[in-house]
């Protein structure tokens, strides 16, 4: 097990708490690693620490951004970074041809970036072996805003969940076991009967105008606009939400604080209420990434694009 990445050059650029459980694991696999902008990893005599993006990945075989990758500047999220962290097309120079690129997931400049170069890009956040394990951390982190940001107990209140993917399945399942007077909004026929048989009511998106004044509170975890104004005016103005989708989420936010709607926006909940957790997710699913690239480069092409 302690070398099963043996001689695999790796960087690790930057990131937050995730990555100081992740870049150890890789370590103790075998891998030789370098990091950018984990200036708590300075100490490490098993991890070169590097100031530049260029000094990191020169020579790597395999380079992981955080789950986030980079924003439409080109910035590298780095919570423990002392300047910015850039990919830019320059820095993109520095890459091996053959260097594997491994991210939660790429927007289009990473995209673009990558494509210029013609260095292939795994997305891993819509993986199930991610997904399915980082919906625990992220229904959890949600049940505790939600704690927080009411007067009312969960258990005994109206509550609804819109969409009952991964996610929405276990803050589902959570609720309901909280004691919540759980309603979910599915769209499959197959989705709803699930619902009804978890014990929880089912409700789809053409119903859910006549019933969204009901809910104590809203857990949003689409990743398009649901929740919008004309839907908004119909809730109950105490009503919370919660939206953990993706960004830019799926409420129109601009509405609900026009209406005095508390609603937050928060995305990456794992790598915030559980770092240790999603960051031992990470360091269970890329090593295995890795293996596979190696052993078939065009192996992680259909997780590539499926992600997509």
């Amino acid at each position: 097990m302690g070398s099963t990445l043996a001689g695999v050059s790796i960087a690790v650029l930057g990131g937050d708490d995730r990555e100081l459980v992740l870049v150890p694991e890789l370590v103790r696999k075998g891998a030789d690693v370098r990091v950018a902008g984990i200036s708590k990893l300075a100490e490490s005599r098993d991890v070169r620490c590097c100031d530049r993006v260029n000094d990191a990945v020169r020579d790597a075989r395999f380079v992981i951004l955080p789950m986030p990758g980079i924003d439409e500047k080109g910035i590298v999220r780095a919570k423990y970074s002392q300047h910015p962290l850039v990919l830019d097309r320059e820095t993109m120079l520095a890459f091996r041809d053959d260097c594997v690129l491994i991210v939660g997931f790429a927007r289009p400049l990473l995209k673009e970036l990558a494509a210029l170069r013609g260095i292939k890009v795994i997305e891993i956040a819509d993986m199930d072996e991610v997904a399915i394990l980082n919906s625990i951390p992220s229904a959890e982190g949600a049940i505790q805003m939600a704690m927080e940001a009411t007067d009312i107990t969960l258990h005994g209140s109206n509550v609804f969940v819109l969409g009952f993917g991964r996610c929405g399945i276990t803050l589902a399942r959570m609720l309901s076991a909280l004691g919540a007077k759980t309603t979910v909004v599915a769209r499959k026929p197959a989705d709803l009967a699930r619902i009804r048989e978890m014990g929880m009511e089912p409700l789809t998106y053409s119903q859910i105008h006549h019933r969204i004044g009901e809910a104590d509170v809203v857990f949003n975890t689409v990743p398009s606009l649901v929740l919008d104004k004309t839907l908004l005016q119909r809730a109950n103005p105490a009503v919370y939400i919660c939206d953990i989708a993706s960004a830019p989420g799926g409420v129109d936010f601009a509405a609900a604080k026009e209406l005095g709607i508390k609603a937050e926006l928060a995305p990456g909940l794992p790598g915030k209420v559980a770092p240790r957790t999603a960051g031992l997710i990470l360091a269970q699913v890329i090593p295995d990434i890795i293996r596979q690239e190696l052993a078939n480069p065009s192996s992680c092409s259909d997780l590539e694009w499926n992600s997509r």
